[in-house]
This record gives C-alpha cells, sequence and structure tokens, in this order.
C-alpha cells in the first residue's frame, strides 16, 4: 500500500492560518484529497495535535504531532514526534523559549486551541509565528532529545528557508531530509548545495488554508501491507526520515 503524505501544515492555532483549518476539516480535507499521513505543524507549538489525532482516527487518516520551529536565526525547521506524549512534552520545554511577544489578533490573526468537537477551548497568548531563542543547534539537539526528528522546511523558499537566511545548509547538524515545497527543484538544489543530496526527500504543502493541503500526490518510496497500525506506519515514516 502507498502512503500518500502531507507532512507540513497549520492549523487555526497559527496566527497566520485560516480559522477554517480547525483539525476535523483538515483532517477531512485530508481524507478527501486521498492522503494516508497527515501531520500537524503549527507555529512553535503543538497544541491542537491531541484534537489532531482524534479527527484524523476519525476518518482513518494516520496523524503525527510535530511544529515548525522557528530557531533564532528566523530559519523554519520541520520537528516531528514519534508520539503524541513526546510532543506534548516538548511544546512543555518549548516554552520558556518563546519570545515574550503577545499576540495580537487585529495584526497577526487568532491563535485557537480546539478540542475534538472542534470547539475553540483557549487561545495561545504568546505570538507563535516570533523566532524562538534557540539557535539551530541547538533546537536541532532538543528536539532529538525528546526522540524527534528535525530537517529544515522548504529549503526552496526565498524566506525562512534555511538557504534563503543562511546561504547554505551547514553540515555539522547532520540533518537527513530536505523538505522542498516543489519537488520538481530537488535536482537543481542538490547540484548547488552538497548537504542537500543524499538526503531522504519530503515535499509537502506548508498548507494555511484548507484547499491548499496536499493532493494525493507525493508518497513515500517504501509501501506497507495493507492493516498495518499507526503505530508501524509511523515507525517506517521515521525510519525513513533519520536515515537519509
Amino acid at each position: 500500500m502507498k502512503l500518500y503524505y502531507d507532512l507540513h501544515m497549520h492549523s487555526c492555532l497559527s496566527p497566520c492560518a485560516d480559522d477554517d483549518m480547525t483539525p476535523m476539516n483538515m483532517a477531512g480535507m485530508g481524507m478527501l484529497k486521498g492522503l494516508s499521513v497527515m501531520a500537524l505543524t503549527d507555529h512553535n507549538s503543538c497544541r491542537n495535535c491531541p484534537a489532531f489525532f482524534k479527527a484524523c482516527e476519525g476518518y482513518g487518516v494516520v496523524p503525527i504531532a510535530g511544529m515548525e520551529l522557528s530557531t533564532a536565526e528566523d530559519v523554519h525547521m520541520v520537528a516531528l514526534f514519534p508520539t503524541l506524549d513526546a510532543a506534548l512534552a516538548f511544546e512543555e520545554a518549548l516554552e520558556s523559549h518563546r519570545m515574550a511577544m503577545d499576540n495580537d489578533p487585529a495584526i497577526f490573526g487568532n491563535q485557537l486551541v480546539m478540542n475534538e468537537k472542534d470547539e475553540v477551548v483557549a487561545e495561545m497568548k504568546p505570538l507563535l509565528i516570533a523566532a524562538t531563542d534557540l539557535w539551530m543547534g541547538d533546537a536541532v539537539e532538543m528536539v532529538r532529545s525528546f526522540g524527534g526528528v528535525i530537517y529544515p522546511a522548504h529549503i526552496d523558499r526565498d524566506s525562512n528557508g534555511i538557504i534563503a537566511m543562511l546561504g547554505d545548509i551547514p553540515p555539522e547538524y547532520g540533518f537527513t531530509a530536505m523538505e522542498y515545497r516543489d519537488g520538481g527543484k530537488r535536482e537543481a538544489y542538490e547540484a548547488l548545495y552538497q548537504e542537500a543530496a543524499g538526503k531522504s526527500v519530503l515535499v509537502s504543502s506548508d498548507a494555511h488554508q484548507l484547499y491548499k493541503i496536499s493532493e494525493a500526490e507525493n508518497c513515500f518510496p517504501f509501501e506497507v501491507e495493507e492493516g498495518a497500525s499507526a503505530e508501524e506506519i509511523r515507525a517506517k515514516i521515521f525510519s525513513y526520515i533519520q536515515n537519509g
């Protein structure tokens, strides 16, 4: 069985995402589009992952808990965690590293925490789209200490990608995967940047609106048996990401 995926999406917790990007709506849209696996990666928070897990389970989609972590260099990284508990533990640890600046919904948008019924249960106060105080090396080490995987987001984007911000991909962080927004740019980037070559490749939408969630176009270069459990599928995906 092929696994069609989208591993980079934002819910209504991210102030830059539409308010109708609720966990239930996202999971339902993923199901309609034929996705097998979806990761929720809000800016610097995992608070909507519990509701997202419930929604995905109801629609038969395998959920992965994650976040789009902004380093002190303002480089965007995708961090994915093997379990929901690990993601929530990381969320708690990250709290002291967020910028001490409150969100202004009138300027940046709402930061809505939802329950499994798509009801608003809270609004996060810190501005989530601001960079954390974690330098890249510290961010990488911290994510891995919680059993997570971390890799550069949208390296082919002109803003907040690792190449756009740093001019290259530093080898010392040992990244095993690279994310592209446009998979057609892979060969050009691998030719230009040595550290992009020979890595696991992920192509995801970075969707902030429901219609931008990926179609069933990108699949992993491996298959799983029919009836494989969500835990088995997540383990296979993490192995692919970690082994380059």
